[in-house]
């Protein structure tokens, strides 16, 4: 191999390891919006499954799941629009919060996500890997620090005004969203259910329950 010959082909590899250096990253399936200091919406990207769960871990542990159902299972979420429709206030006391968001080509029931969430809490990331669920799912992190609001509030689905008009996809799913609730996993691996959640003299619900 001559000089020249050498020379082109040190630069063709330098030119190879350079692109690579600078392939893009996989972009989000959700973002987060941040509408005040401690206020934020969830926001599913193009081309993910149809259904969702949404929780959020703090840096002291405490888990919370945002997406509440009567039954208990993930609902639907559209590309574009917000996550259950509302904007969410997170404690700032908990700190910085790790939000996952569980998109599924099912609807799944979101207490077997929430002890396994709990028993992987302490690892820095995971992946639908990590979970047993059935179906196809993908998980999806983002995460938030929640500063001092006007008036604090504790850790409550703030009201939302431009609720949808058009009709629910079947009956049961009429009216049965809660705001989201703090996990307490049990023995059994399945959440405890939750309390009817209380409202204040502002009209906010307020979560009824707690993580040990």
């Amino acid at each position: 191999m001559t000089r020249w010959t050498w020379a082109v082909a040190v630069v063709a590899l330098g030119a190879t390891a350079c692109q690579k250096a600078q392939k893009p990253a996989a972009s989000a399936r959700a973002e987060i919006k941040k509408v005040g200091g401690s206020t934020v919406e969830f926001i599913p990207q193009e081309g993910q499954h149809p259904y969702c769960l949404l929780y959020t871990v703090s840096e002291k542990g405490i888990i919370r799941q945002l997406t509440m159902t009567r039954e208990n299972r993930s609902l639907k979420c559209d590309a574009g629009k917000r996550i259950y429709n509302s904007s969410f206030r997170i404690p700032t006391e908990e700190g910085k919060v790790r939000a996952y968001i569980f998109f599924s080509d099912q609807r799944i029931q979101a207490g077997s996500v929430a002890q396994q969430l709990h028993d992987l809490r302490d690892k820095e990331r995971v992946t639908a890997m990590d979970f047993r669920l059935p179906g196809s799912v993908t998980v999806e992190m983002l995460e938030f620090i929640p500063e001092e609001e006007s008036e604090p509030v504790t850790g409550a689905m703030v009201g939302t005004t431009d609720l949808p008009t058009e009709e629910p996809e079947t009956e049961s799913e009429a009216g049965e969203e809660e705001p989201g609730v703090l996990l307490e996993p049990t023995d059994e691996g399945a959440q405890a259910a939750p309390a009817e959640p209380s409202t204040d003299e502002s009209g906010t619900k307020t979560a009824a329950e707690a993580v040990h």
